[in-house]
């Protein structure tokens, strides 16, 4: 299993047993892991067509740990990793990393800076184990899409934490309309810009199928549910459509807030959920491609017609 939970969604306690032992096992041999990189090894098709199954193998890169290893303690570990995991998942976010391939691949550099250090000591002295390492580095996962959550607008923050809490099932009003004013907007702004139901007291986010593709995308929230119903429904090029018009970074906010949605769909178990938004980054270099090709036809047909009034 990618993850597990000891104690609910909770990231302070997420690791993986597959993961631990492994790397226990690796790491007591005396070598450090320097990368966990995916690769596309699996055929998606039979049983694994349009299901959230594994789609790749993940390759280990380990070199021999220096015999004089420092010791360190679980601050500077935890001071290392903040200042070295977060530019190294930017650079896999930005190189397209899949999103069921992110956090294996966050292993890499996150056990780097464990495994590099002949032991990592904890408050009572005690050597830190490997499962903790990983809880460590998943927190760490997380905080960085949540800190991302910073750059959305407000609306798409208050939808981020309606949806981890509820998903598109209802909410009582009174709950919706304390989170929406601890975010400074309101439960009916946002249900006449089409982001939710709100009738006889119930509250719900609008599903990807209520809200139009014709509806304006004045919210990274409603852009990425656009898009990831393009995908579903009309693939590639129903997504190209709508990116084609938006010359802004709308669309690749898009994209990042699909990483976040896909985490806490993955965590919670949503697969059909978590499927949807991996497949939109997936198929994102697609879609910028097709995009591109649709803009440039578009401007050709501008000078054709500026052409031809010229010469009439």
């Amino acid at each position: 299993k990618q993850s597990e939970s000891d104690e609910g969604y909770s990231s302070q306690n997420t690791a993986s047993t597959g993961w631990e032992t492994m790397l226990s096992a690796i790491i007591n041999a005396g070598f450090s892991i320097t990368g966990t990189w995916p690769m596309r090894t699996e055929m998606t098709a039979a049983l694994k067509y349009h299901v959230n199954a594994l789609a790749s193998s993940i390759v280990l890169v380990c070199r021999k740990r220096p015999a004089n290893a420092l010791t360190t303690t679980r601050r500077d570990f935890i001071n290392c990793l903040k200042h070295e995991l977060k530019p190294a998942l930017h650079k896999l976010q930005m190189s397209n990393i899949a999103p069921v391939d992110l956090a294996q691949s966050a292993i890499g550099p996150g056990i780097g800076v464990y495994s590099r250090f002949s032991k990592v000591l904890e408050a009572d002295g005690t050597p830190m184990s490997v499962r903790s390492a990983l809880q460590i580095i998943n927190q760490e996962l997380d905080l960085y899409f949540t800190e991302q959550d910073g750059d959305l607008d407000r609306e798409s923050r208050f939808c981020v934490d309606l949806y981890t809490q509820y998903a598109f099932n209802d909410v009582a009003f009174g709950e919706a309309d304390v989170l929406a004013r601890a975010k400074n907007t309101s439960v009916e702004k946002m249900a006449s810009s089409g982001l939710l139901y709100a009738q006889k007291g119930v509250v719900r986010l609008r599903t990807r199928d209520e809200i139009s593709t014709t509806t304006d995308g004045e919210t990274i929230w409603i852009l990425t549910q656009q898009l990831t119903s393009a995908i579903e429904n009309d693939g590639v090029l129903g997504a190209a459509g709508i990116v084609c018009d938006i010359l802004t970074s709308e669309p690749e906010q898009a994209k990042a807030l699909s990483y976040r949605l896909y985490t806490i769909a993955e965590r919670k178990g949503w697969a059909g959920e978590a499927y949807a938004y991996n497949s939109l980054v997936v198929a994102w270099p697609e879609v910028q491609s097709k995009a591109a090709e649709l803009r440039s036809k578009q401007d050709n047909r501008k000078q054709m017609k500026l052409f031809e009034t010229d010469n009439q």
